[in-house]
């Protein structure tokens, strides 16, 4: 059986577990209406418009 000749350090190991949980930005696209960049497979934020359809209302500036 294989056995580890040394003890692993706990910051070796806990640097080794940390990648597990490590946080991705979201990729974003652009939305097909106004161009602006949004989170894929929700509402953008811009102008309301989810594939194509008005969903909420967004007030203009």
């Amino acid at each position: 059986m294989a056995v580890p000749k040394k003890r692993m350090s706990s910051s070796r190991r806990d640097m080794r577990r940390s990648q597990h949980d490590k946080v991705q930005t979201p990729g974003l696209s652009a939305c097909s209406n106004c161009e602006e960049l949004m989170i894929p497979h929700r509402v953008c934020p811009a102008c309301g418009q989810y594939r194509g359809r008005q969903v909420i209302a967004v007030e203009q500036d």
